[in-house]
This record gives structure tokens, sequence and C-alpha cells, in this order.
């Protein structure tokens, strides 16, 4: 491999590893806007597997919106990231996958006036498909394979229908 391939990938795991990160920023700050703008006109993302919606990004966003109305705190944890480049249409590196672990914990609305504590955490895996468009690299599928959670000993607000 030549230094400008190596040099070339480097700089496209960078720009996908900041995707997947402002991917998280978005959802923890509720830039639904920016959560948008992430993906391809074409991007959809499944979360089915954690009790929520599968469908394109308008669809998924305002789902989001409503169903983390109840937390006060989130902070999405996404670690352990493995980027493969694909081929599309003969060309290399137009295509990448993403596997990556998560761990969130986030607190409900109107929990105790002192704490900031996390009272509701759950973890699992993403599968982030992204394509490189002519605008940088976006998200043409985002899926949640949630493995675990753990809530309050207490009733908690329903957090997904």
């Amino acid at each position: 491999m030549t230094q400008r391939v190596e040099l070339a990938t480097l700089r496209d795991r960078m720009a996908v590893d900041g995707v997947i990160t402002d991917y998280a920023v978005a959802v923890d700050d509720g830039d639904w806007a920016v959560y948008r703008s992430l993906f391809t006109a074409d991007g959809r993302a499944d979360y089915r597997s954690a009790g929520g919606i599968e469908g394109d990004a308008a669809s998924v966003a305002a789902w989001l919106a409503e169903s983390l109305r109840v937390f006060s705190m989130r902070q999405h944890l996404i670690v352990n990231r493995r980027v493969r480049f694909g081929v599309l249409e003969q060309d290399t590196g137009d295509t990448a996958k993403v596997q990556a672990d998560y761990v969130n914990p986030m607190r409900f609305a109107g929990d105790g006036e002192g704490s900031s504590a996390p009272d509701f955490v759950c973890g699992g895996r993403y599968a982030f498909g992204l394509l490189r468009t002519y605008d940088g690299w976006r998200l043409r599928e985002v899926i949640v394979q949630e493995k675990w959670r753990r809530l309050p000993e207490r009733t908690a607000p329903a957090v997904i229908d």
C-alpha cells in the first residue's frame, strides 16, 4: 500500500469516526436538525430492538425527540469502533460499515433536585452503514441492537411505546 493510499484511508477513517461522534452528540443534545443532516436522502434508522421504530431519518428523529423528552440528561458513549471500507461501482472506499458498542446512561427528568447521576442505563451494539457523498460521509443505515438495560427500582415513566 502506498503512503498516499494509507493517508487517504486514514483521512476517511477520521471522517467516518467524526460522523459517528456527531450522531451521538446530536442524540444527546436533542439536535434533530443535525441528526437528520447526518443521513443520506434515503438513510434509515432501526431502533426496534430497543422498543422503538424503524424508518427514514426524519421519522426517526421525530420519534426520538418525543421519546427522549422524559430524560433530562443523556450521554451516549460509543466505543470499540470497527471500521471496514467497501467498494461501490468499482471505486474503492465509497462505503463504510462500522460496528460499535455503546453504553447510554440517562437521567429521568424531575428526578431529585441535587443529583445528576443516571438512573436509566442501557447498552448494546450499533451497526452503521455510511456512504461517501459530495458533501462528505453520510449515514445510510443505523441499526441499534440493545443488549441490556438497567432501570431504577421505582416505577419509571414510560420510555418507549
